[in-house]
């Protein structure tokens, strides 16, 4: 659990050296030109150099099948890649996930917003430099996956390699909790994102030849929103190593109450000129037609706050980070709460909100535990400020220790983004 001091920045760290580009074909070298799957197929069991998509982000704008603003690049040959509790917050590692060896997933323990997507223009992020950016001030979580430009029913499709039991969090909530999605990718099945499904008429359950380093045939595992602007496809890490898609090639970044925009420029100088950093709160990676992409801890505070008038989301913001430091320690406490706002499983029965519109009330939901604090806090009085703001704090949690330290940390952030 987090301490009491006052929000920071990211800091701004200056560049090292940009990665260098992607290796040419050296002299002899014979390239080949792989343009529909049934070219594909009559080149099964030989190494096949995929088509990389190369260029910046100005020039990938249409890069994605869905017409998002990434392709990765790859040389031939790189590696893959409630209230209730008075126990003071205690210091804890960050939960770990990994694939189970019988192809299983973990259970979804959290859903961790991204706020910057940064992809390499070809060689992998060095590990050095994704080490020091899990170091920049208030950064919560970073995660590097392998990826690159396979060719899918002839069409490029910038393509993810990643382990499914962490990279499940980064995903919209509707999507991180369809266990099913993620058990395929598990079993070396791949997913899509649904836009992609629809227009490469792809069938789940169907095997198609899927063109990399190698030309596996590859059963389609199922489809849903993955929220990533350009980035159309999953697959397993072993299946991303034996197509040959390139290791570190891109990063997720979450940093809880930073301005998305700052932490943008900082991940940028981090990681140098070779690297290409999104920010995905900006308006044109928002989703069309009412959908909702996974938005920042700040944005769910100060939405959620909305609905208890006279409740500064500032007091949502500084529970969050006493409780479970903006979801990063979000395990069953020793009192038996859960999820990133800590709630007792029967208090949560009572005041959980579907906030997401999903259809379900899920403890482990920011979407869904923030706006539910907001309902237990206003339920107590929160709105009407002063002593009934303290008295609603004190429900929250019956320690007076913990409502000073929560209304200290509401003063800091009300300093800091006032």
């Amino acid at each position: 659990m987090s301490s009491s001091s006052p929000p920071r920045e990211p800091d701004a760290p200056s560049p090292d050296d940009a990665p260098a580009g992607p290796r040419r074909p050296r002299r002899g070298e014979k390239k080949v030109r792989v343009h529909t799957p049934a070219a594909a197929r009559r080149r099964t069991g030989r190494r096949v150099r995929p088509a990389w998509v190369v260029g910046a982000v100005a020039v990938l704008a249409a890069a994605g099948v869905g017409g998002g603003v990434y392709a990765a690049v790859s040389a031939d040959g790189g590696d893959a890649g409630g209230g209730g509790h008075s126990d003071p917050p205690q210091a804890g590692g960050r939960p770990v996930t990994t694939i189970t060896d019988d192809g299983q997933v973990a259970p979804l323990r959290r859903v961790v917003p991204p706020d910057v997507l940064a992809v390499s223009g070809g060689d992998p992020i060095p590990q050095a430099k994704i080490d020091a950016l899990r170091k920049v001030k208030r950064v919560g979580d970073v995660i590097a996956v392998a990826g690159g430009a396979i060719q899918l029913q002839g069409r490029a499709v910038n393509t993810f390699a990643v382990d499914p039991s962490a990279f499940r969090s980064w995903t919209p909530p509707g999507t991180a909790q369809n266990t099913q999605l993620w058990t395929a990718l598990a079993g070396n099945r791949f997913v899509t994102s649904s836009a992609a499904a629809g227009e490469l008429r792809l069938s789940q359950g169907f095997p198609y030849p899927v063109v990399g380093r190698t030309v596996p045939n590859i059963t389609m595992g199922g489809s849903g929103d993955l929220g990533l602007p350009g980035i159309d496809m999953l697959v397993s890490r072993k299946t991303g190593e034996d197509m040959g898609l390139v290791r570190n090639v891109a990063v997720l970044v979450n940093a809880p109450g930073v301005d998305p925009a700052k932490l943008t420029r900082a991940v940028k100088r981090l990681l140098g000129s070779g690297v290409s950093a999104v920010n995905l709160h900006e308006k044109k990676y928002q989703p069309t037609g009412g959908g909702q992409r996974s938005g920042s801890y700040l944005d769910l505070y100060k939405r959620a706050a909305t609905t208890c008038p006279g409740l500064s989301w500032t007091v949502l913001a500084a529970i969050g980070q006493v409780e479970s430091d903006h979801g990063r320690n979000a395990g069953r406490s020793s009192a038996g709460a859960y999820g990133p706002m800590q709630f007792m499983p029967a208090t949560w029965k009572v005041y959980g909100v579907d906030g997401d519109n999903d259809g379900k009330a899920d403890i482990m939901n920011p979407y869904d535990a923030i706006p539910g604090a907001a309902k237990y806090l206003c339920a107590n009085g929160a709105g009407r400020g002063g002593k009934s703001l303290y008295n609603a704090i004190w429900h929250y949690n019956h320690a007076d220790w913990y409502v000073q330290k929560v209304l200290n940390l509401a003063q800091a952030y009300a300093a800091r983004y006032s």
